[in-house]
């Protein structure tokens, strides 16, 4: 792990060979000999409470993921891992809701784990559906335990966390499969759990938000009910390397370019067509007309920020409406770091009042975007 002192400066060379799949850093091996090399923009400082959590990232140890099997990748600290620890230094606890049970999401492709939020208030919930990140390869429902928290008392909804099977064992399309599953569940059996099927949104982060907007693409090709509302968190949505955010965040923790090149490495079984699979690749879809209204998170020290500020103006220019925030001096994962970082609280406060407009049938909140 890197401490405070050895993340990128002005005064640092560094250059990023981009293409499809390629980056390089420097004292890096080029990973695509035939790409231009563009030099990198500095890299923003994290705030004050941002680097705390950074700070104790780096004293768990951890080894680089990208030089890992995904076998002991996935035995790595988290940077939810870094938030409890400080969570503990400040006296702090886990936000409370009133119930938490685990389900079983039984799919066609085998069964995956589920987790149940339920807010201090009488049902009918309105639904969320939430599928956490992790690069299509780490992480889990404990991992990812904060985000459906804070969203089921700040949206007064059932939030469902949904698992999914894990690449490198089980690659594209199995976890955006699974995904979708998960969503045809949600509307059958939403009413066992006091849940609204009428009212469903999707809410994914990351490698999540990546499969959030597939289940949207994906329900729509079927006829299917379309979600209320999707917010997408930091999503991944294009296997492209070559933006402006890329160049920037090279050597971000807690992702940088080269875990993000391994997580493609690891999810993609046929690059060369899979790239272009508007289900992982969503800016390559023809048209997003007639997706549900969107929020899209990002964070300015993230490589993947670019991502969702290049989604958002396809959707908005598609005639999707769009809430579009980014957030200055914090990294990815930030979101659910409500109980720490003060940014996150206001994301998730973001995010929970355009679902309860969703859900209550009120006209969502559109950012003006430059084109």
């Amino acid at each position: 792990m890197r401490t405070k002192s050895s993340y990128l400066k002005p005064s640092l060379t560094c250059f990023v060979r981009l293409g499809a799949t390629a980056v390089v850093l420097a004292g890096v091996s080029p990973l695509l000999a035939d790409e231009k090399e563009l030099p990198a923009a500095p890299m923003a400082k994290p705030d004050a409470q941002m680097q705390l959590v950074l700070d104790e990232l780096a004293a768990l140890n951890g080894k680089p993921v990208n030089e890992l099997s995904a076998g002991d990748a996935r035995k790595q600290p988290s940077p939810a891992d870094a938030v409890e620890k400080l969570m503990k230094k400040q006296d702090k606890s886990q936000e409370k809701v009133d119930t938490v049970d685990n389900i079983t999401i039984k799919l066609s492709s085998g069964d995956v784990k589920g987790r149940i939020y339920r807010p201090a208030s009488d049902g009918p919930f309105p639904v969320i559906l939430y599928i956490h990140g992790g690069g299509w390869v780490l992480a889990d429902l404990d991992t990812y335990d904060a985000t459906p928290r804070a969203l089921a008392n700040a949206a007064q909804a059932l939030v469902i966390s949904t698992d999914y099977r894990k690449a490198p064992e089980h690659k594209f399309p199995s976890a955006h499969e699974d995904c979708f599953g998960a969503y045809q569940w949600t509307l059958e059996n939403a009413g066992r759990f006091k849940g609204d099927a009428k009212r469903v949104a999707l809410v994914g982060e990351s490698a999540g938000g990546n499969m959030a907007a597939a289940v949207s693409i994906m329900a729509q090709a079927k006829g299917m009910q379309m979600p209320v509302h999707q917010a997408l968190i930091y999503p991944v949505a294009n296997v492209s390397m070559d933006t402006p955010s890329y160049r920037e965040n090279a050597m971000a923790k807690p992702l940088n370019a080269l875990m993000m090149k391994w997580f493609f490495d690891q999810e993609l079984a046929n690059p060369t067509t899979d790239s272009t699979d508007p289900k992982i690749a969503l800016l390559k879809a023809k048209t997003l007309k007639g997706l549900p209204s969107t929020t899209i998170i990002t964070a300015q020290i993230d490589p993947l920020r670019s991502d969702g500020e290049m989604l958002a103006k396809k959707l908005q220019a598609d005639g999707v409406t769009v809430n579009y925030r980014n957030y200055e001096g914090v990294t990815h994962e930030f979101f659910g770091m409500g109980g720490v970082v003060d940014k996150a609280k206001d994301a998730v406060g973001v995010v929970a009042s355009d679902l309860k407009d969703a859900f209550a049938g009120r006209p969502a909140t559109a950012s003006t975007l430059e084109k």
